[in-house]
């Protein structure tokens, strides 16, 4: 995103402060030289950028580093673990989760707490919610941080630029605007948490949360084209195109949950019958499992109930790993439409069902197989690879986190006014 000021000398300089930061935080400790030199500017030029960073408490000196040719050496600069930090919050079917995120990219602070959401009204999860924010910006205090800004990802669909979600069927929530509720969340200073707030799809945030943190481990970076797809109660995904999410007209691209699989079948909370969310979503898995709902509420709780059908499969439970064989033959049955449609490089299963690949995988790799139209290339059938997040069920709470900093990153000088304003 361009800071403001468009092409402006003011706009130029927002910008340049901007990518400055970005190099630092991505590459960081560096030298000035070798930034001026990955953003293609002068030394000349960086030396003011880097001094206004340096001042407002952005970037911090480290110490000395090796220029590896003439001249002296100078001083390498490392993003400060102090100042601007983002919050992302995630509201789940049956938890809810808080974290801290500052420019390193380090988690510092995090909780979460299980909470039955299930057509819970919106006002005590956002209260409940709201205690769980005010933990980590009392910790976030105490380790000299400050929120740049709060994400809040949810399950449902979000109006776009808004703080609205317009359905999210397996909370059962419509038209519910979180910001009120939000709005008396209190700072350990006493003031108010005046942050910018972001409402989005968890399904968008953990396809950002591949995007900025996938690679690494061992892995290669995820390609600039893929889809992401997550669960939890529901089956949502994400497609991104060229670096950056498809939203849609109005923001609601990617509800593959809701895509028909077998259209004469069961009804579906959305209002339409057989979707994949029926055959592939986890209370459906845990129905054909033979889990009854007694036995499934035994283990509440964030993941408890996809890592008992991951023990149950992996001792040979049939029942399980017939469900999760039939949940991996839905699921690839709606990805092949939107794999023909997309032509992506990847298709990346993140959420819970990373926990259950070894069981899934196999029976959705064949149907997106028998249904791609793909071409044949040195004897060998194209289409894009199946791959398995390691971010698994943080993705999203990893991605509200991180897309809460853009501002900071986007226009730094402009994120340093203060977080909390005085009481009225």
């Amino acid at each position: 995103m361009t800071p403001p000021g468009g092409d402006t000398q003011h706009g130029i300089r927002r910008r340049n402060l901007a990518r400055v930061l970005r190099t630092v935080a991505a590459q960081g400790p560096v030298s000035r030289p070798a930034v001026a030199a990955r953003i293609g500017l002068t030394r000349a030029g960086v030396a003011p950028l880097v001094d206004e960073l340096l001042r407002a408490g952005l970037l911090v000196e480290t110490g000395r580093a090796a220029t590896g040719g003439r001249g002296r050496p100078g001083s390498e600069l490392a993003v400060s673990d102090r100042g601007p930090a983002g919050i992302g919050a995630e509201i789940g079917v049956d938890h809810l989760a808080v974290c801290a995120v500052d420019l390193r990219g380090r988690v510092r602070a995090r909780v979460a707490a299980d909470a039955a959401n299930r057509h819970r009204a919106p006002g005590p999860v956002l209260r409940q919610l709201s205690g769980l924010l005010a933990e980590v910006t009392a910790e976030m205090a105490a380790e000299g941080l400050r929120p740049a800004g709060l994400t809040v990802a949810v399950p449902g669909l979000v109006a776009r630029d808004a703080t609205t979600v317009v359905h999210a069927p397996n909370l059962g929530w419509r038209a519910a605007d979180l910001a009120p509720g939000l709005a008396g969340v209190t700072a350990p200073e006493g003031g108010s948490f005046a942050v910018p707030l972001t409402v989005e799809n968890e399904a968008n945030l953990g396809a950002l949360a591949e995007l900025r943190l996938g690679g690494g481990a061992g892995r290669p970076a995820p390609p600039p084209d893929f889809v992401h797809v997550s669960a939890e109660a529901g089956i949502g995904a994400a497609v991104v195109v060229d670096g950056q999410l498809l939203r849609g007209a109005r923001g609601f691209a990617g509800e593959l949950g809701h895509v028909p699989v077998y259209p004469e079948g069961p009804p579906c909370d959305c209002g339409g019958r057989g979707c994949l969310e029926q055959y592939a979503g986890e209370p459906a898995v845990l129905r054909a499992g033979g889990l009854t709902p007694e036995r499934a509420a035994a283990h509440p709780g964030p993941g408890a109930r996809i890592g008992l059908l991951a023990r149950r499969a992996a001792d040979g439970d049939a029942a399980v790993v017939r469900a999760l064989h039939e949940a991996g033959t839905a699921l690839g049955i709606a990805l092949a439409g939107a794999v023909n449609l997309l032509d992506p490089q990847a298709v990346v299963l993140g959420g819970a069902l990373a926990g259950l690949a070894p069981w899934v995988l196999p029976s959705l790799e064949r149907e997106l197989t028998l249904r791609t139209a793909v071409t044949a290339e040195a004897g060998r059938a194209g289409g894009p690879r199946v791959t398995v997040s390691r971010l698994g069920a943080d993705g999203p709470l990893l991605g509200a986190a991180h897309a809460a900093l853009q501002g900071v990153l986007d226009d730094p000088l402009h994120s340093c006014a203060p977080a909390h304003s005085p009481r009225n």
